[in-house]
């Protein structure tokens, strides 16, 4: 379960590597944790339904279990899915406590993007994958070919933070492209209108599509843990403020819980998965909530 800690996870090599080790822990937790329920392994069969192929019928699991089941083809069992990764300079920040451990939230997202890939792969799913700021920097469309997960590692390793958020404009661009139903992860900061980044992903839903949000926040972020004057730069725009963290922190935490608050309740009544992540925590919730939206979807 050390595999799953980002400050344990910085410290290994490749990204292949650290998802490797993040999915390894995580499955081999899930046998040792309260967590019940969860598997990684789908089933390959469905309990019959009047109207049935008799032709699909397992009469061997019947004899077995005096159960009728029917197998499922693989088009009932695997699922294609797009993860969606923010790479706008926002996501560059990492908490100076951190010094040498842990991630920014840009390294953070693309672990977990990678850790996904590789869970996904286990599970024989179509997985595809877009990189986007105010456009779209790099995808590759879903596949379950032989070296494709290889191809988002790859992809995933030589992203770079790029420039300002818009994270609501790629959004619809890639729903557009989507001529499959399936499920659509966002790996993002959210710090952008929640207006129109709530319509972008309600647009996924327009086309069928189950959707999963992760918010990736950094614990400064978070906690706003400052206590001297401090310079204050935005790291999209360049733009530099001083502020006694003193005199300002109740109402930035007031802000950032409204935001959050608000992405938790409207998301959710909109049936869209929400998880708020601190990079500064292990990779189990997130890969708990995907294989919670996984079950419900297949």
């Amino acid at each position: 379960m050390d595999y799953l800690d980002p400050a344990v996870v910085a410290r290994l090599g490749t990204l292949e590597l650290k998802a490797r080790a993040v999915v390894e822990g995580f499955i081999a937790g899930l046998h040792r944790s309260p967590f019940k329920g969860f598997s990684v392994e789908f089933a390959e069969y469905r309990q019959y339904i009047a109207g049935d192929d008799l032709s699909t019928m397992d009469w061997k699991v019947y004899a077995r279990s005096d159960r009728h089941f029917v197998k499922k083809f693989e088009e009932e069992t695997n699922l294609q899915c797009q993860l969606l990764v923010d790479v706008s300079a926002s996501m560059a920040y990492k908490s100076e406590s951190f010094g040498a451990r842990g991630m920014s939230k840009f390294e953070y997202a693309a672990c977990l993007a990678a850790s996904l890939g590789y869970l996904m792969h286990r599970q024989r799913d179509a997985v595809g994958f877009t990189a986007f700021s105010d456009r779209i920097v790099d995808t590759l469309p879903p596949s379950t070919r032989p070296g494709h997960l290889r191809n988002i590692l790859v992809a995933l390793d030589r992203l770079e933070v790029a420039s300002r958020t818009d994270v609501a404009k790629p959004l619809h661009r890639i729903a557009e492209t989507m001529t499959k139903r399936g499920m659509v992860i966002l790996i993002s900061d959210l710090l952008d209108d929640p207006d129109a980044v709530i319509r972008g992903l309600k647009h996924f839903q327009y086309r069928g599509c189950d959707v999963l949000v992760f918010q990736v926040l950094d614990p400064d972020e978070l906690d706003f843990p400052f206590d001297r004057a401090t310079r204050f730069e935005d790291l999209e725009t360049g733009e530099e403020i001083m502020a006694v963290p003193g005199a300002v922190r109740d109402h930035y935490q007031r802000q950032m819980g409204a935001l959050i608050d608000r992405y938790r309740r409207e998301l959710g009544s909109a049936g869209i998965d929400y998880q708020l992540l601190n990079t500064g925590e292990p990779l189990e919730m997130a890969l708990l909530s995907y294989l919670s939206t996984r079950s419900r979807t297949v």
